[in-house]
């Protein structure tokens, strides 16, 4: 942190990072919950700065403001300074420095336990992580790709239910797959977010080494942070492994008519996920896959692509929930904004946003209104086959 406490300082606080690309809208999700300039971006780091350099005490109010953040990359991308992309990192940094210290909020410390003491955040058994497979085979050397589930995906009824529908997918196209079932760990980028470097470095060893044995060429994952971190961040720990998010693999397998498909009337609203937009670029490939469907009229929000409004799950806030209460919390936003392009359907191709969007639309009274979809789901449904 002393290399990024000399760089913090060039952030003069012009406030562009809180807002959408055209500066009609609030952008940044921690501001747009409290709207108290320490909690954007540019607030985050003067404190970060302060403190770096001893002239302010910590405070477990000043952590869970640092905390607060869901790294969804949005000040990056609006940023119009020569440091836009170190942003995150000086975030991450300073929580490291948190971390190492031991001043961290509860909630966050509860989630590092949970993940060293079971694997997952959601502190429920290794040997259940496989349960929702129902006879999806396990992975073997000479498959072409690894499943990689994570986390919700292995434990969360609605994400299970994202995996099912991937496997059915994958199974009908003959993909050649396999997952890890009880013996999947978590990947660790919320992990890496929230600034338990350690752990994480175990976590990507571990994962990479087990990846090594079974001979593993290619993952595929359910989820954009899964794909995230072991995309870019895990070769720094000597993994070389070609990642796909399901997306991706998805896409390809439509347009070689491996995956078939019939009429499904609906009007369907997509959420970027910020890992798998702003992080990696994938804007297209899901939008062409609901665009694919014979019946689907695919609307966007206002906020879409690089402007995408966070549903506030990132940073392991799927689980710690730091900013949640009140209609101002990112995912009740969010799925007003669904509602009001008029959509039935609220599509989403991450198991976080699911999460929380399933959540937010029971708090806003949209149960009969808006159903949140993930898009193997509605490819699933939508077979010619059926």
């Amino acid at each position: 942190m002393e290399k990024y406490a000399e760089q913090i300082h060039r952030c003069f606080r012009c406030g562009w990072c809180k807002f959408t690309s055209d500066y009609l809208d609030l952008n940044c999700p921690s501001y747009k919950r409290f709207r108290f300039d320490t909690f954007s971006t540019s607030g985050r780091l003067w404190l970060t700065y302060a403190w770096l350099r001893g002239e302010l005490e910590w405070s477990e109010h000043l952590a869970e403001i640092l905390y607060s953040c869901t790294t969804c990359k949005n000040c990056v991308e609006q940023c119009p300074m020569g440091f836009a992309d170190d942003i995150v990192d000086w975030i991450v940094g300073a929580r490291s420095d948190m971390v190492e210290k031991g001043k961290i909020p509860p909630r966050v410390a509860h989630f590092f336990e949970a993940i060293h003491g079971y694997g997952n955040p959601l502190k429920l058994l290794r040997s259940d992580r496989g349960a929702w497979a129902n006879g999806t085979k396990r992975y073997e050397p000479g498959d072409e790709y690894l499943f990689y589930v994570g986390c919700l995906g292995s434990y969360d009824e609605n994400a299970q239910k994202m995996a099912m529908s991937l496997a059915e997918l994958l199974n009908e196209a003959g993909v050649s797959f396999g997952i890890l079932g009880s013996e999947e760990n978590c990947c660790g980028n919320e992990v890496y977010m929230l600034g338990e470097i350690g752990l994480f470095q175990v976590l990507a060893e571990t994962n990479s080494q087990k990846f090594k044995e079974l001979s593993v060429k290619k993952i595929v994952t359910l989820s954009p942070h899964a794909y995230n971190t072991m995309k870019n961040t895990y070769p720094g720990f000597g993994a070389n492994f070609e990642v796909y998010h399901y997306t991706q693999l998805l896409y390809d397998l439509i347009k070689k008519k491996k995956v078939k498909l019939s009429q499904n009337k609906a009007k369907v609203t997509y959420q970027d996920p910020c890992f798998l937009g702003r992080y990696n670029k994938i804007y297209d490939e899901p939008r062409r896959i609901l665009q694919s469907i014979p019946g689907i009229e695919l609307v966007e929000m206002e906020r879409n692509r690089e402007d995408s409004f966070c549903c506030g799950g990132g940073s392991g806030n799927f689980i710690m929930d730091l900013l949640a209460g009140g209609e101002d919390s990112p995912s009740r936003v969010r799925v007003r904004d669904a509602y009001e392009t008029g959509a039935d359907t609220l599509a989403v191709a991450c198991p976080s946003c699911m999460t929380m969007f399933v959540d937010a639309i029971k708090a806003e009274n949209l149960d009969a209104k808006l159903t949140v979809r993930d898009i193997s789901q509605i490819v699933k449904e939508s077979l010619a086959s059926r």
